[in-house]
């Protein structure tokens, strides 16, 4: 069925079980669908769209005045549509839908410690960002908050936050972070185990929350784009284009087709500087320097000429409203070839020496396996999910220009463990070679940028890319003056990191790096 059939088929069915939606006209969030619902039928949309087989994707809120509105993103068979519905500001409450989908669970404590939505039926009430940088009773996205905060000469400890606990003899607790022996962002990690082997593990993300959500209020398009940016640096040309592609489609702006070929080459390009640099840190996490070190120059030979032709080894700021920032010389169009297949040839001579060394497959098959049940209930996305049987691209599944001109093989596997997962990042390079060279042989001529025309306020926008962790979300609503009211990306880790703490479950203690590289969630991502 197609994805506007996916659409109309949810609709009939949502009445069919008695609730009432009313369908609202939004061009910037075409083509996905948007309805009204009323607060009071919140729960049941959440069981309804669970009964007909939709991904939970995201949920985001926003201050309107006199009410918090609440959105929450469905997916289907690459049909996505976003629910809406409003909850008075001076006592905001609605149904919680973590009993339908568990990936609800962070993201719906992120909406209440930021707009103080109270989710009935929530089971955990434990304040999930920034922890204690602001009083219980203050709520950083309401308008009446000032982006600076009011802080305190020093922020209290949260040393009241209850872990949960695993009971019995010999259970013993292991605290691990926020600060780190590496050089990696915050973050605190509590195991309970028994001998080596570990029985629960639970996160405390939120120690580099940004502000991010609140700082882009008031700034113009391109304000927005720099700081879309730098959620996640890793990550800086996805997050970009899933801003600007939300911006471009609220102001109707038709971006010129170069821009948007030179746009899918530069997240080619970071998909493959950040899996090759991925599976080299997990051959470091296994203690095989020898590969670490090969990996880690590919990456590093990758992203100079990344430097050279876009003049930033991870292309930041180069995405732009209405296009690019820097076009490609003709000169690189053959030397980015050559360099895919150079690249190409290596990693398979390094993976044929990698794959004939039984130590290595020792630590990889059967460890931290995710399993697909679990993937599906999380709404896994990108390598995590695929690894563990879900097969979903955006490229493929809701393409957009230009991966609706060209073939997107998605890998798939389903064991879900370490291997796995590097397996089908494995893969995911060789279908990037491909795409690149695609996109070199058919980058079409022309200008790579457009004139921003701000939209009129109160228009919004949403946009969706698959990033190389997976999909990203992205909504943008405009203010008076072309200024962003609402900003609210959505990395893949959102769904990856709750994924982490179940794969680990009865491996022992030593395994926790490489499943946790495996996965690589982003902090800074995740901590907006």
């Amino acid at each position: 069925m197609r994805p506007q059939g996916q659409l109309a088929a949810f609709s009939r069915h949502l009445t069919d079980v008695g609730l009432y939606v009313e369908a609202q006209a939004s061009p910037g969030l075409a083509p996905t669908q948007l309805i009204l619902v009323q607060a009071v039928d919140w729960s049941r949309l959440g069981i309804a769209a669970r009964a007909w087989g939709c991904r939970w994707v995201a949920g985001w809120g926003e201050d309107m005045g006199e009410t918090i509105r609440v959105n929450t993103c469905f997916e289907k068979a690459g049909a996505y549509l976003v629910a809406r519905t409003a909850v008075p500001r001076a006592k905001p409450v609605l149904w919680s839908h973590i009993d339908s989908y568990p990936g609800a669970d962070r993201p719906e404590r992120h909406i209440r410690d930021m707009l103080g939505v109270v989710f009935s039926g929530h089971p955990d009430k434990r304040r999930w960002t920034r922890h204690q940088a602001w009083k219980d009773s203050e709520f950083p996205l309401r308008r009446d908050f000032p982006a600076a905060g009011r802080p305190q000469a020093q922020t209290p400890a949260d040393h009241q936050y209850n872990f949960l606990l695993a009971q019995g003899s010999g259970v013993y607790e292991i605290p691990v972070g926020p600060v780190h022996a590496g050089i990696i962002e915050p973050g605190h990690f509590r195991f309970q185990a028994v001998g080596e082997t570990v029985l629960r593990l639970e996160e405390r993300l939120g120690y580099t929350h940004k502000g991010i959500e609140k700082i882009a209020e008031g700034r113009d398009a391109d304000g927005l784009a720099r700081l879309a940016g730098r959620v996640s640096g890793d990550s800086t040309v996805a997050h970009a284009w899933a801003a600007c592609m939300a911006m471009e489609k609220a102001a109707g702006l038709e971006v010129p087709p170069r821009a948007i070929w030179l746009r899918a080459l530069m997240c080619e390009r970071e998909r493959v500087a950040n899996h090759v640099g991925d599976i080299g840190a997990m051959l470091n996490d296994i203690a095989f320097a020898f590969g670490f070190y090969q990996f880690a120059r590919l990456r590093e030979e990758w992203q100079r000429v990344s430097r050279a032709a876009f003049g930033h080894r991870f292309m930041m700021d180069c995405i732009v409203p209405g296009g690019v920032a820097v076009n490609l010389d003709q000169h690189f169009i053959a030397a980015m070839r050559d360099e895919a297949r150079t690249l190409r040839k290596q990693i398979g001579k390094l993976m044929a020496i990698i794959n004939d060394l039984p130590s290595v497959a020792d630590r990889v098959r059967g460890t931290g396996i995710l399993k697909p049940e679990y993937a599906q209930a999380l709404g896994c996305m990108g390598y995590v999910g695929r690894a563990s049987g879900m097969n979903f691209d955006v490229r493929r599944d809701a393409p957009y220009s230009p991966y609706d001109k060209l073939t997107v093989k998605v890998p798939q596997h389903h064991y879900g463990d370490v291997n796995a997962r590097a397996r089908t990042r494995l893969e995911e390079i060789t279908a990037s070679f491909d795409l690149i060279e695609g996109l070199l042989v058919g980058l079409p001529a022309g200008p790579i940028r457009v004139t921003w025309k701000p939209p009129v306020a109160g228009t919004e926008g949403l946009g969706l890319i698959e990033g190389w962790r997976g999909e990203i979300l992205s909504f943008v609503r405009f203010d008076a003056d072309g200024r962003i009211a609402r900003f609210f990306p959505r990395d893949p880790s959102w769904t990856t990191w709750p994924a982490l703490e179940l794969l680990i479950h009865d491996n022992i203690v030593p395994d926790f790096p490489v499943c946790n590289k495996s996965v690589n969630g982003s902090y800074s991502g995740h901590d907006l």
